[in-house]
Protein backbone atom coordinates (compact mmCIF):
# COMPACT_ATOMS: atom_id res chain seq x y z
CA UNK A 1 0.00 0.00 0.00
CA UNK A 2 2.70 2.47 0.98
CA UNK A 3 4.92 1.52 -2.26
CA UNK A 4 1.22 2.30 -4.17
CA UNK A 5 1.06 5.50 -2.46
CA UNK A 6 4.94 6.66 -3.21
CA UNK A 7 4.28 5.78 -6.81
CA UNK A 8 1.47 7.75 -7.19
CA UNK A 9 2.52 10.53 -5.45
CA UNK A 10 6.02 10.68 -7.38
CA UNK A 11 3.91 10.45 -11.04
CA UNK A 12 1.54 12.82 -10.16
CA UNK A 13 4.33 15.75 -9.11
CA UNK A 14 6.64 14.52 -11.66
CA UNK A 15 4.12 15.09 -14.32
CA UNK A 16 2.60 17.73 -13.43
CA UNK A 17 6.23 19.54 -12.90
CA UNK A 18 7.42 18.01 -16.95
CA UNK A 19 3.66 19.68 -18.05
CA UNK A 20 4.28 22.97 -16.50
CA UNK A 21 7.63 23.16 -17.92
CA UNK A 22 6.40 22.78 -21.25
CA UNK A 23 3.31 25.30 -20.83
CA UNK A 24 6.35 27.97 -19.38
CA UNK A 25 9.11 27.16 -21.84
CA UNK A 26 5.93 27.64 -24.77
CA UNK A 27 5.23 30.81 -22.58
CA UNK A 28 8.74 31.90 -22.54
CA UNK A 29 9.50 31.35 -26.01
CA UNK A 30 6.63 32.92 -26.87
CA UNK A 31 7.07 36.38 -24.84
CA UNK A 32 10.71 36.35 -26.01
CA UNK A 33 10.31 35.92 -29.89
CA UNK A 34 9.26 40.03 -30.41
CA UNK A 35 5.89 39.48 -28.47
CA UNK A 36 6.99 41.17 -24.72
CA UNK A 37 4.17 40.70 -22.06
CA UNK A 38 2.57 44.08 -23.63
CA UNK A 39 2.11 45.39 -26.92
CA UNK A 40 1.01 48.67 -28.18
CA UNK A 41 0.16 49.32 -31.97
CA UNK A 42 -1.68 51.82 -34.07
CA UNK A 43 -5.63 50.78 -34.54
CA UNK A 44 -6.11 48.09 -37.08
CA UNK A 45 -2.63 47.25 -37.41
CA UNK A 46 -3.17 43.64 -35.75
CA UNK A 47 -5.51 43.03 -39.12
CA UNK A 48 -3.58 44.63 -41.83
CA UNK A 49 0.37 45.02 -40.42
CA UNK A 50 1.50 47.59 -43.08
CA UNK A 51 2.94 50.56 -43.41
CA UNK A 52 0.08 52.70 -43.72
CA UNK A 53 -1.06 51.50 -40.24
CA UNK A 54 2.14 52.58 -38.31
CA UNK A 55 2.45 54.90 -35.33
CA UNK A 56 3.70 58.34 -36.83
CA UNK A 57 3.75 59.36 -33.51
CA UNK A 58 5.97 57.15 -31.91
CA UNK A 59 7.62 59.78 -29.53
CA UNK A 60 3.87 60.78 -27.40
CA UNK A 61 3.31 57.19 -26.10
CA UNK A 62 7.14 57.00 -25.19
CA UNK A 63 6.42 59.84 -22.88
CA UNK A 64 3.51 58.41 -21.37
CA UNK A 65 5.28 55.33 -20.83
CA UNK A 66 7.74 56.56 -18.69
CA UNK A 67 5.01 58.44 -16.88
CA UNK A 68 2.70 54.83 -16.16
CA UNK A 69 4.51 51.94 -16.62
CA UNK A 70 6.01 50.27 -13.24
CA UNK A 71 9.75 50.48 -12.10
CA UNK A 72 11.28 47.57 -13.45
CA UNK A 73 9.18 47.58 -17.18
CA UNK A 74 11.42 48.08 -20.37
CA UNK A 75 10.47 48.58 -23.72
CA UNK A 76 11.65 49.06 -27.40
CA UNK A 77 10.09 50.56 -30.58
CA UNK A 78 10.26 47.90 -33.74
CA UNK A 79 9.70 48.63 -37.79
CA UNK A 80 7.59 45.15 -38.39
CA UNK A 81 6.35 44.26 -42.20
CA UNK A 82 6.26 41.76 -44.56
CA UNK A 83 9.03 41.33 -47.01
CA UNK A 84 10.62 39.52 -49.64
CA UNK A 85 14.72 38.68 -49.24
CA UNK A 86 16.98 37.45 -52.31
CA UNK A 87 20.09 36.55 -53.12
CA UNK A 88 21.50 35.13 -56.40
CA UNK A 89 19.95 32.07 -56.26
CA UNK A 90 17.05 31.97 -53.70
CA UNK A 91 14.21 34.46 -52.96
CA UNK A 92 11.97 33.59 -49.55
CA UNK A 93 9.04 35.39 -47.91
CA UNK A 94 10.42 36.75 -44.14
CA UNK A 95 9.36 39.49 -41.75
CA UNK A 96 11.64 42.29 -41.75
CA UNK A 97 11.75 43.74 -38.35
CA UNK A 98 13.48 46.93 -37.65
CA UNK A 99 15.50 47.22 -34.11
CA UNK A 100 16.88 49.93 -32.01
CA UNK A 101 19.96 47.58 -30.94
CA UNK A 102 20.38 48.02 -27.18
CA UNK A 103 16.81 48.29 -26.14
CA UNK A 104 16.03 45.36 -28.28
CA UNK A 105 18.53 43.11 -26.37
CA UNK A 106 17.07 43.90 -22.86
CA UNK A 107 13.69 42.66 -24.16
CA UNK A 108 13.80 39.66 -26.74
CA UNK A 109 15.39 36.76 -27.43
CA UNK A 110 17.71 38.15 -30.60
CA UNK A 111 20.73 39.44 -28.52
CA UNK A 112 21.65 36.28 -27.43
CA UNK A 113 20.56 34.11 -30.20
CA UNK A 114 23.42 35.32 -32.21
CA UNK A 115 25.86 32.35 -32.90
CA UNK A 116 27.98 33.39 -35.67
CA UNK A 117 28.86 36.87 -36.38
CA UNK A 118 28.14 39.47 -34.14
CA UNK A 119 25.06 41.34 -33.24
CA UNK A 120 23.80 44.91 -34.93
CA UNK A 121 26.50 47.99 -34.35
CA UNK A 122 25.86 51.36 -33.91
CA UNK A 123 27.61 51.28 -37.51
CA UNK A 124 25.32 48.84 -38.94
CA UNK A 125 23.54 50.82 -41.27
CA UNK A 126 23.27 47.96 -43.94
CA UNK A 127 23.80 45.26 -41.14
CA UNK A 128 21.53 42.63 -41.11
CA UNK A 129 21.00 39.45 -38.56
CA UNK A 130 19.00 36.29 -40.16
CA UNK A 131 18.56 33.12 -38.75
CA UNK A 132 20.67 29.73 -39.14
CA UNK A 133 17.93 27.57 -41.36
CA UNK A 134 17.21 30.73 -43.71
CA UNK A 135 21.30 30.75 -44.10
CA UNK A 136 21.15 26.90 -44.92
CA UNK A 137 18.52 27.47 -47.28
CA UNK A 138 20.14 30.52 -48.82
CA UNK A 139 23.62 28.84 -49.16
CA UNK A 140 24.63 31.83 -47.58
CA UNK A 141 27.26 33.05 -44.69
CA UNK A 142 29.06 36.08 -43.30
CA UNK A 143 29.95 38.76 -45.02
CA UNK A 144 27.40 38.04 -48.31
CA UNK A 145 24.82 40.30 -49.56
CA UNK A 146 21.18 39.74 -49.22
CA UNK A 147 18.16 42.32 -50.79
CA UNK A 148 15.40 42.88 -49.18
CA UNK A 149 11.77 44.07 -50.74
CA UNK A 150 8.68 45.37 -49.11
CA UNK A 151 5.97 47.74 -49.80
CA UNK A 152 6.44 51.20 -48.13
CA UNK A 153 4.74 54.35 -47.52
CA UNK A 154 3.95 54.96 -50.87
CA UNK A 155 2.82 52.43 -52.09
CA UNK A 156 5.80 51.72 -54.21
CA UNK A 157 8.17 48.59 -53.95
CA UNK A 158 11.41 49.54 -52.28
CA UNK A 159 14.32 47.40 -52.28
CA UNK A 160 17.36 47.66 -50.41
CA UNK A 161 20.80 45.72 -50.26
CA UNK A 162 22.07 44.48 -46.61
CA UNK A 163 25.27 42.48 -45.85
CA UNK A 164 24.61 39.53 -43.26
CA UNK A 165 26.88 40.71 -40.24
CA UNK A 166 25.61 38.07 -38.06
CA UNK A 167 23.63 34.76 -37.90
CA UNK A 168 21.36 33.44 -34.72
CA UNK A 169 20.05 30.47 -33.97
CA UNK A 170 16.54 30.06 -32.23
CA UNK A 171 14.57 27.92 -29.99
CA UNK A 172 12.37 26.62 -32.86
CA UNK A 173 13.57 26.55 -37.00
CA UNK A 174 10.61 28.33 -37.66
CA UNK A 175 11.81 31.58 -36.59
CA UNK A 176 14.87 31.36 -38.00
CA UNK A 177 13.28 30.68 -41.34
CA UNK A 178 10.52 34.02 -40.36
CA UNK A 179 12.12 36.81 -38.97
CA UNK A 180 15.34 38.62 -40.27
CA UNK A 181 16.65 41.94 -38.27
CA UNK A 182 18.11 45.44 -39.32
CA UNK A 183 18.60 48.66 -37.73
CA UNK A 184 15.40 50.38 -37.06
CA UNK A 185 16.85 53.50 -38.83
CA UNK A 186 17.54 51.71 -41.73
CA UNK A 187 14.01 49.91 -42.25
CA UNK A 188 12.39 53.52 -41.60
CA UNK A 189 14.33 54.98 -44.61
CA UNK A 190 13.97 51.74 -46.86
CA UNK A 191 10.26 52.14 -46.49
CA UNK A 192 10.18 56.16 -46.11
CA UNK A 193 8.42 55.80 -42.84
CA UNK A 194 9.99 58.99 -41.08
CA UNK A 195 9.61 58.71 -37.35
CA UNK A 196 6.92 56.20 -37.69
CA UNK A 197 6.79 52.61 -36.34
CA UNK A 198 4.93 49.44 -36.04
CA UNK A 199 4.52 48.66 -32.92
CA UNK A 200 6.26 49.29 -28.95
CA UNK A 201 6.96 46.03 -27.02
CA UNK A 202 7.03 46.03 -23.35
CA UNK A 203 8.73 43.88 -20.93
CA UNK A 204 7.26 44.01 -16.83
CA UNK A 205 9.06 42.71 -14.25
CA UNK A 206 6.56 40.52 -13.01
CA UNK A 207 3.99 38.48 -15.73
CA UNK A 208 1.76 38.52 -13.15
CA UNK A 209 0.96 42.48 -13.16
CA UNK A 210 0.13 42.25 -17.17
CA UNK A 211 -3.23 42.89 -16.79
CA UNK A 212 -3.34 45.31 -14.23
CA UNK A 213 -0.98 47.61 -16.48
CA UNK A 214 -2.56 47.06 -19.68
CA UNK A 215 -5.90 48.15 -18.06
CA UNK A 216 -3.96 51.37 -17.23
CA UNK A 217 -2.52 51.89 -20.87
CA UNK A 218 -6.11 51.50 -22.19
CA UNK A 219 -7.16 54.38 -20.15
CA UNK A 220 -4.51 56.43 -20.95
CA UNK A 221 -4.30 56.40 -24.55
CA UNK A 222 -6.53 57.20 -27.03
CA UNK A 223 -8.73 53.93 -28.12
CA UNK A 224 -10.21 54.88 -31.71
CA UNK A 225 -6.20 55.71 -32.02
CA UNK A 226 -4.16 52.91 -30.27
CA UNK A 227 -4.72 49.14 -29.26
CA UNK A 228 -3.20 47.96 -26.02
CA UNK A 229 -2.45 43.34 -26.41
CA UNK A 230 -1.29 41.66 -23.90
CA UNK A 231 0.81 38.25 -24.64
CA UNK A 232 -2.05 36.09 -23.93
CA UNK A 233 -4.57 38.23 -26.74
CA UNK A 234 -1.18 37.76 -29.14
CA UNK A 235 -0.92 34.04 -28.40
CA UNK A 236 -4.20 32.70 -28.42
CA UNK A 237 -3.18 29.38 -28.50
CA UNK A 238 0.08 29.62 -25.93
CA UNK A 239 -2.89 30.71 -22.99
CA UNK A 240 -5.46 28.19 -24.34
CA UNK A 241 -2.91 25.69 -23.74
CA UNK A 242 -2.12 26.93 -20.06
CA UNK A 243 -5.77 26.72 -19.20
CA UNK A 244 -6.19 23.19 -20.80
CA UNK A 245 -3.44 21.58 -18.91
CA UNK A 246 -4.73 22.75 -15.67
CA UNK A 247 -7.53 20.82 -16.30
CA UNK A 248 -5.53 18.22 -18.22
CA UNK A 249 -2.85 18.07 -14.53
CA UNK A 250 -6.13 17.71 -12.52
CA UNK A 251 -7.82 14.77 -14.51
CA UNK A 252 -4.12 12.72 -14.22
CA UNK A 253 -4.58 12.70 -10.50
CA UNK A 254 -7.55 11.60 -10.76
CA UNK A 255 -6.33 8.60 -13.05
CA UNK A 256 -3.73 8.07 -10.89
CA UNK A 257 -6.02 7.92 -8.17
CA UNK A 258 -8.41 5.61 -9.01
CA UNK A 259 -5.71 2.81 -9.74
CA UNK A 260 -3.79 3.43 -6.53
CA UNK A 261 -7.53 3.39 -4.95
CA UNK A 262 -7.79 0.26 -6.00
CA UNK A 263 -4.60 -0.94 -4.21
CA UNK A 264 -5.53 0.88 -1.19
CA UNK A 265 -9.37 -1.11 -0.80
CA UNK A 266 -7.95 -3.75 -1.53
CA UNK A 267 -4.95 -4.17 1.08
CA UNK A 268 -7.06 -2.37 3.37
CA UNK A 269 -9.85 -5.19 3.17
CA UNK A 270 -7.17 -8.08 2.92
CA UNK A 271 -6.28 -6.65 6.89
CA UNK A 272 -9.74 -6.37 7.70
CA UNK A 273 -10.44 -10.39 7.28
CA UNK A 274 -6.72 -10.92 8.56
CA UNK A 275 -7.99 -9.98 11.65
CA UNK A 276 -11.98 -10.82 11.69
CA UNK A 277 -10.95 -12.29 15.77
CA UNK A 278 -9.22 -9.30 16.57
CA UNK A 279 -12.56 -7.10 15.56
CA UNK A 280 -14.95 -9.37 17.26
CA UNK A 281 -12.73 -9.60 20.56
CA UNK A 282 -12.74 -5.94 20.81
CA UNK A 283 -16.59 -5.45 20.17
CA UNK A 284 -17.02 -8.55 22.91
CA UNK A 285 -15.14 -6.51 25.22
CA UNK A 286 -17.21 -3.39 24.78
CA UNK A 287 -15.70 -1.20 21.72
CA UNK A 288 -18.00 0.45 19.88
CA UNK A 289 -18.25 0.41 15.92
CA UNK A 290 -17.45 3.50 15.71
CA UNK A 291 -14.32 3.27 17.49
CA UNK A 292 -13.44 0.54 15.49
CA UNK A 293 -13.79 2.49 12.09
CA UNK A 294 -11.86 5.18 13.54
CA UNK A 295 -8.95 2.57 14.05
CA UNK A 296 -9.16 1.46 10.79
CA UNK A 297 -9.20 5.12 9.30
CA UNK A 298 -6.51 5.73 11.51
CA UNK A 299 -4.15 3.32 10.44
CA UNK A 300 -4.83 3.83 6.95
CA UNK A 301 -3.93 7.48 7.59
CA UNK A 302 -0.63 6.49 8.68
CA UNK A 303 0.20 4.87 5.43
CA UNK A 304 -1.08 7.10 3.72
CA UNK A 305 1.37 9.87 5.40
CA UNK A 306 4.39 7.49 4.97
CA UNK A 307 3.66 6.98 1.57
CA UNK A 308 3.02 10.84 0.58
CA UNK A 309 6.40 11.59 2.37
CA UNK A 310 8.41 9.40 0.22
CA UNK A 311 7.00 10.27 -2.21
CA UNK A 312 7.77 13.53 -2.19
CA UNK A 313 11.01 13.37 -1.29
CA UNK A 314 11.90 11.16 -4.85
CA UNK A 315 9.19 13.60 -6.41
CA UNK A 316 11.61 16.57 -5.90
CA UNK A 317 14.96 14.62 -6.15
CA UNK A 318 13.74 13.56 -9.26
CA UNK A 319 12.43 17.36 -10.52
CA UNK A 320 16.17 18.26 -9.05
CA UNK A 321 18.43 16.07 -11.47
CA UNK A 322 15.99 17.21 -14.64
CA UNK A 323 16.20 20.43 -13.40
CA UNK A 324 20.14 20.79 -14.59
CA UNK A 325 19.96 19.24 -17.47
CA UNK A 326 16.35 18.93 -18.72
CA UNK A 327 14.75 16.27 -20.98
CA UNK A 328 15.77 16.36 -24.45
CA UNK A 329 13.23 16.14 -27.42
CA UNK A 330 15.23 17.25 -29.92
CA UNK A 331 14.63 14.34 -32.04
CA UNK A 332 10.96 15.27 -32.04
CA UNK A 333 11.83 18.72 -32.87
CA UNK A 334 9.38 19.42 -35.51
CA UNK A 335 6.66 18.16 -33.85
CA UNK A 336 7.31 20.35 -30.91
CA UNK A 337 7.62 23.53 -33.33
CA UNK A 338 4.48 22.71 -34.37
CA UNK A 339 2.77 22.79 -31.07
CA UNK A 340 5.32 26.02 -30.20
CA UNK A 341 7.04 24.06 -27.57
CA UNK A 342 10.95 24.33 -26.88
CA UNK A 343 13.29 21.53 -27.94
CA UNK A 344 14.37 20.84 -24.34
CA UNK A 345 11.54 20.51 -21.49
CA UNK A 346 12.71 21.53 -18.16
CA UNK A 347 10.49 20.80 -15.63
CA UNK A 348 8.97 23.57 -12.82
CA UNK A 349 7.07 23.26 -10.14
CA UNK A 350 3.85 25.01 -9.01
CA UNK A 351 3.01 25.02 -5.05
CA UNK A 352 -0.54 24.19 -6.14
CA UNK A 353 0.41 21.45 -7.84
CA UNK A 354 2.35 19.84 -5.00
CA UNK A 355 -0.81 20.71 -2.64
CA UNK A 356 -3.66 19.36 -4.42
CA UNK A 357 -1.85 15.95 -5.52
CA UNK A 358 -1.04 15.15 -1.90
CA UNK A 359 -5.06 16.31 -0.80
CA UNK A 360 -6.22 14.23 -3.86
CA UNK A 361 -4.07 11.20 -2.53
CA UNK A 362 -4.95 11.99 1.61
CA UNK A 363 -8.74 12.60 1.18
CA UNK A 364 -10.03 10.14 -1.72
CA UNK A 365 -7.26 7.28 0.13
CA UNK A 366 -9.53 7.90 3.43
CA UNK A 367 -12.66 7.68 1.31
CA UNK A 368 -11.94 4.72 -0.31
CA UNK A 369 -10.95 2.80 3.13
CA UNK A 370 -14.31 3.88 4.27
CA UNK A 371 -15.75 0.58 3.22
CA UNK A 372 -13.60 -1.56 4.67
CA UNK A 373 -13.65 -0.36 8.12
CA UNK A 374 -17.21 -0.36 7.97
CA UNK A 375 -17.14 -3.79 7.30
CA UNK A 376 -15.02 -4.42 10.09
CA UNK A 377 -17.09 -2.69 12.12
CA UNK A 378 -20.16 -4.99 11.52
CA UNK A 379 -18.58 -8.18 12.22
CA UNK A 380 -20.81 -10.03 14.85
CA UNK A 381 -18.91 -10.75 18.13
CA UNK A 382 -19.92 -14.98 18.19
CA UNK A 383 -19.18 -15.08 14.03
CA UNK A 384 -15.65 -13.52 14.29
CA UNK A 385 -15.07 -14.98 17.47
CA UNK A 386 -15.48 -18.80 15.33
CA UNK A 387 -13.37 -17.16 12.52
CA UNK A 388 -10.11 -19.55 11.56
Amino acid sequence: MVTAVVVGVWSMICLGALMRGMVDQMIRNGISTLTGHLQIHSKGYREDPVVENSISDPERVLSLLKERLPVGALWTTRVRVSAVVANARHSSGVTLVGIMPDQEAEVSFIYQAVSEGRYLGSGDRNGILLGEALADKFETRLGRKLVLMSQDASGEIASRAFRIVGIFKAEMEATEEQYVFVKLSSAQEMLKMGEGISEISIMLSERKSVGQVAEVLRGALDPSIYDVHTWEEVLPMVAAIQKLYDWFIFIWYLVVFIAMGFGIVNTTLMAVFERIREFGLLKALGMRPGRIVKGVLTETSFLLLVGMMIGNIVGFVTIALLSDMGIDLSALAEGLEYAGMSRTIFPVIMAKDVIVANLVVLFLGLTVSVYPAVKAARFRPVQAMRHT
